[in-house]
């Protein structure tokens, strides 16, 4: 259901009810409670020159018919890009991802992936990783270095 609280700063689209609405808003769903709300002449107009693409008007002229056409101006605006609930990984997260690889990663390969110097990605192995989180680390010497992976606990 579409919901529309009209509020001093123009019309936003709420998709569920409101227990309450904020001093000065008032919410609409359809265009009987559009008719119905005590909006001013005034305040129509400046609705509907606020809407974007629609031809400004200087005089309200017929209320009703304004509000007719605020409402189906209204109803034909997009819905907009719903607000992404999922933030952006965290280094902390990328360095997890990068040690449990197969192949590990070696302190200078983290040191470039996040920006970070040597003794800082040494400083997140140690007390971060293996302190806080409790992650088992495993360090092995090959060519390119020494290589850290997170170690898989042991099935019991």
């Amino acid at each position: 259901m579409r919901i529309y609280i009209i509020g001093n700063d123009g019309i936003t689209l709420c998709r569920e009810t409101l227990a309450t609405v904020n001093e000065g808003e008032i919410a609409v769903a359809s265009n009987e409670e559009l008719h119905a709300a005590p909006l001013s002449g005034k305040r129509l107009l400046a609705l509907w020159n606020a809407l974007p693409s629609v031809e400004k008007r200087k005089k309200v002229g017929d209320r009703d018919t304004l509000i007719n056409q605020l409402w189906s101006a209204i109803e034909a605006l997009p819905d907009p890009e719903p607000q992404s609930d999922s933030k952006r990984p965290s280094k902390q997260d990328a360095v997890i991802a990068m040690l449990r690889r197969p192949e590990g990663s070696t302190v200078d390969e983290v040191a470039n992936a996040t920006g970070w110097q040597r003794h800082t990605v040494r400083g997140v192995f140690s007390g971060t990783l293996k302190k806080k989180l409790g992650l088992t680390l495993a360090a092995t010497i090959e060519e390119r270095g020494r290589v850290y992976r997170i170690a898989e606990p042991a099935s019991v």
